[in-house]
């Protein structure tokens, strides 16, 4: 029975929720989309002030994150609210024209 029960602890995946999120993979590049327009630059720029504060896995580490990355879309001139996700690694970003966008970490080495 014990050994069973370690078979099954050994199996349980450890689960990464910021790795997924995180990934550029098949979108379009952060730079080319930064060009669309104002608010999707700014959009960008969170993004990246999101991934820059990624310290760790834990909810305190995640919170902290969130809310640094929330106190820079605060300081940009077209941003009206912003709701920070800790659980999620995300923001949700409100600009004056009323587009509302879902901002996830961007980690591709430029600062915000």
């Amino acid at each position: 029975m014990v050994g069973a029960l370690s078979l099954v602890a050994l199996g349980c995946r450890h689960y990464d929720f910021y790795d997924p999120i995180a990934s550029q993979r098949g979108l379009v590049p952060a730079g080319q989309y930064a060009r669309y327009g104002s608010e999707q630059a700014q959009a960008i720029q969170i993004a990246r002030s999101l991934g820059q504060w990624h310290g760790g896995a834990s909810l305190q580490d995640r919170a902290v994150m969130v809310s640094k990355a929330a106190d820079y879309a605060r300081t940009l001139p077209g941003v009206v609210t912003v709701v920070p996700d800790t659980q999620g690694y995300r923001l949700t970003v409100t600009f004056k024209s009323g587009w509302r966008a879902f901002v996830l970490p961007v980690n591709d080495g430029v600062k915000p």
